[in-house]
């Protein structure tokens, strides 16, 4: 038997299983039970098919009757770290009848703002169905105004969320904060050719960031070299131009050419700042200076 074989269903139990292991160290019938509301015998049928598709993962303990991991544990499914602090500090899958409970200790940092959902239900279906949004926007800059927008991606820049859009009356594609969204309505509209995401030159536009630690605020770049698991002292990071700026701010980069910002708080350095040629949203990079000054600048929230 080959993982490939399996069903879907089952395989999403496996993976229960290879988790458990993995990141907590046990796993036993009485935990798929209560998980996925199975019967004890294909509990023990899902056991038994991870013991035969990966024999050195578990261990049988007849004190806990409960599966150890074992020392040559090799896990048999790949995951991405974002996923599991997700699983580990909310708990797992898509489990939203009753509240969310982390599988570990866990604190995480507070949301001061969050999307209203019926709201949020509006702009992901508008997405998930190629159609056209009215909405109504409150900005800080410019106040209240009534927008008809083309949305295409969510965007979490790690404050707040964003839906990246095409905005007909600007017009340009640029970002949206979702909760500054104080109506939306869905159109009958078509979406025109020049509308769709792959015109979008800033979303599909890919910038390789070189971060290394800061030159002069770090007195040891190999602590920083670790907290950022750079190769050779550099964090190459590439990232779409029209979420550059949110990134450089939120991990406070020092963008200047000479690495003159000083503070604790700037702990990398932008050491190929040419790469922000062009880049829309750069103003809201540490301290860059816009080389293109005559170009548009993007919606960002404003």
């Amino acid at each position: 038997m080959v993982l490939s074989d399996i069903k879907q269903a089952q395989k999403e139990r496996l993976l229960h299983i290879d988790f458990r292991a993995y990141f907590l160290g046990d796993i036993g019938r009485s935990d798929l039970i209560k998980r996925f509301g199975i019967k004890a015998a294909a509990a023990t049928r899902d056991i038994k098919i991870y013991c035969d598709l990966a024999p050195q993962n578990l261990g049988y303990d007849t004190k806990t009757k409960s599966f150890l991991r074992a020392k040559r544990f090799k896990p048999l499914f790949e995951y991405d770290q974002s996923q599991v602090l997700a699983a580990l500090s909310q708990g797992f899958g898509e489990d939203f009848v009753g509240p969310l409970k982390p599988i570990i200790a866990c604190e995480t940092p507070s949301k001061l703002n969050k999307p209203k959902l019926d709201l949020l239900s509006v702009i992901t279906r508008a997405i998930h169905q190629h159609k056209v949004v009215k909405i109504e926007y409150c900005s800080p800059n410019s106040g209240p105004s009534i927008r008809q927008v083309v949305p295409h991606v969510l965007v979490d820049n790690g404050l707040r969320w964003h839906v990246r859009t095409y905005d007909r009356k600007t017009p340009r594609f640029g970002d949206f904060v979702i909760t500054r969204i104080t109506r939306a309505e869905l159109l009958d509209d078509l979406i025109q050719e020049h509308e769709e995401l792959k015109h979008d030159n800033q979303w599909n536009r890919i910038v390789e960031l070189e971060l290394v630690p800061h030159p002069d605020n770090v007195r040891f770049p190999e602590t920083i070299a670790l907290d950022y698991d750079m190769v050779d002292g550099v964090l190459r990071q590439n990232v779409r131009a029209a979420v550059a700026g949110y990134v450089l701010r939120r991990w406070n980069v020092d963008c200047t050419e000479d690495h003159g910002l000083k503070g604790a708080e700037y702990q990398l350095w932008l050491r190929n700042a040419l790469a922000l040629y062009g880049v829309d949203n750069i103003s809201l990079a540490p301290n860059h200076k816009k080389r293109n000054s005559d170009s548009n600048s993007e919606i960002t929230g404003k």
